[in-house]
């Protein structure tokens, strides 16, 4: 039992892991079936505030098209040598099949918070060295209609039942949660990164200037 406990500590559940490897598979392939059926229409315009609501518009869109179970998009963290495809929920059952995206919150180029949660021990721990995200690190998430770039601003540790996390406050902030310490669920590690850059799927991309914090 020690030696268990230390195989997963060390590394991670293999049972639970070879699990999601099969779902994030299939998630793979109906991600990319998404991707196909999902046509965005960007104008060609040097006017940025345009731009971004023309991305606000096929975000809102394409969140209204997402259900619990399905792929929403491809989230890429190279610190930690993150590369999984999120799934729509956050409940038990969901979460097993990867990293999860809070229904309630938005998604990226909707310009409110985008809330992510996932398992640190088991199930492919896409999110195990969380902690080891670093200040000014970079974080991708790609979305039918483009890929945003935020960078790490802040790391911070609350009580499991701090519902102020959940709070939006009508800025594009990418928020990523799991239990800590490793092993518990008293409380949560979370990480929050900001909006720096956008690639529109079909149109050029652009770069965010940067807001005092």
């Amino acid at each position: 039992m020690l030696a268990w406990v230390v195989v997963v500590w060390r590394w991670q559940d293999p049972f639970t892991a070879l699990y999601t490897h099969v779902q994030q598979s299939r998630l793979e392939h109906r991600y990319e079936r998404r991707v196909e059926a999902f046509h965005p229409h960007f104008t060609h315009t040097r006017d940025l505030a345009a731009v971004e609501r023309q991305i606000a518009t096929a975000a809102t869109a394409y969140r209204r098209t997402l259900h619990t179970g399905d792929p929403v998009g491809k989230l890429k963290i190279g610190r930690i040598g993150l590369s999984m495809v999120v799934v729509q929920g956050t409940d038990h059952d969901t979460l097993k099949k990867g990293p999860g995206h809070y229904e309630q919150s938005g998604v990226p180029g909707e310009g409110h918070l985008i809330y992510l949660a996932g398992h640190r021990t088991t199930y492919l721990a896409p999110f195990a060295d969380i902690n080891d995200i670093r200040v000014g690190d970079y974080v991708t998430f790609s979305v039918p209609y483009g890929t945003f770039t935020y960078r790490v601003r802040r790391h911070y540790i609350v009580p499991a039942d701090q519902l102020s996390v959940l709070r939006d406050h009508d800025s594009e902030v990418l928020r990523l949660q799991a239990c800590h310490p490793r092993f518990f669920a008293t409380h949560r590690y979370i990480v929050d990164a900001a909006l720096v850059a956008v690639a529109p799927r079909g149109a050029a991309p652009y770069t965010l200037k940067a807001k005092a914090s």
